[in-house]
């Protein structure tokens, strides 16, 4: 009879991307035994990132079920189709969760053995993770609690708006100084002028103030973003989201240029 693999640890650590223009929202990387298995193999990849530990259980990115589950673990910032990624396929086998048949499509880097970790260890680790909020800023902060706040509210649908997307937006520490934006959250949505026509994206660019928690923050902006129509406010977009050229995106009486003061 052979013997199975030895129970491995699983530790998820939070880490903000060097290259956060990619992707600004930590990456939840997976620690094997302390080992930063990705790093070695997969160097050039990004684990999968804290947004997507924000739903229910199932929904996690390395939960795992009696069924085995094919995982995108790490994909380089250009996307797997231009730079290749790391998959392992993962399920849950008696009190063990297994990790096995690993593939990495970007180079012939060695793969990783078999892994078992113990199902509960694995299903705690999990758990604190998507709780954690010890590694944020105050600007992870104000995004996370000022898109809860935008979503919740149902504001964007009130003016036939989809939010798309609430970003935290760091310094560039090398970006000049009259080109660089000042840390803050960036707030992405889209409308349609009429029905059947290409949807007109709008941003809004939003400034911190150190000197005010963030969950006051997150407040005050929500509020002035809900306050009317975002249209009139945000900055509208060059490009269109849908790629038809025609009809043109109809401008809205505007009050503001994206800014507003937090």
């Amino acid at each position: 009879m052979t013997d199975r693999p030895s129970i491995s640890t699983l530790t998820l650590e939070h880490r903000i991307p060097q290259d956060w223009t990619a992707d600004p929202w930590a990456e939840v990387r997976p620690l094997i035994d302390g080992v930063d298995v990705l790093g070695e193999v997969h160097p050039e990849g990004m684990a999968p990132s804290c947004r997507g530990w924000r739903g229910p259980g199932e929904s996690w990115p390395l939960a795992v079920t009696a069924v085995p589950r094919r995982v995108l673990i790490s994909e380089p910032t250009c996307t797997v189709g231009c730079g290749g990624g790391l998959y392992v396929t993962m399920r849950r086998e008696g009190g063990r969760v297994i990790w096995d048949a690993w593939e990495n499509t970007s180079d012939i880097n060695a793969v990783p053995t078999e892994v078992h970790f113990d199902a509960a260890q694995y299903e705690a680790e999990l758990a604190r993770a998507a709780a954690d909020r010890g590694w944020e800023e105050p600007v992870d902060t104000v995004a996370r609690l000022l898109e809860q706040i935008l979503v919740d509210s149902g504001g964007f649908e009130r003016w036939s708006c989809v939010l798309t997307g609430v970003r935290p937006r760091r310094e560039e520490p090398d970006e000049p100084e009259e080109l660089a934006l000042p840390e803050g959250v960036d707030v992405e949505f889209s409308a349609s002028p009429a029905p059947g026509t290409p949807a007109c994206s709008y941003r809004y660019e939003l400034p911190l103030v150190p000197d005010r928690s963030p969950q006051e923050q997150a407040r005050r902006l929500a509020a002035r973003i809900l306050a009317d129509d975002p249209r009139r406010s945000a900055e509208r977009g060059d490009q269109r989201v849908a790629s038809d050229p025609s009809p043109r995106c109809v401008p809205v009486p505007r009050t503001g240029g994206g800014r507003l003061a937090p």
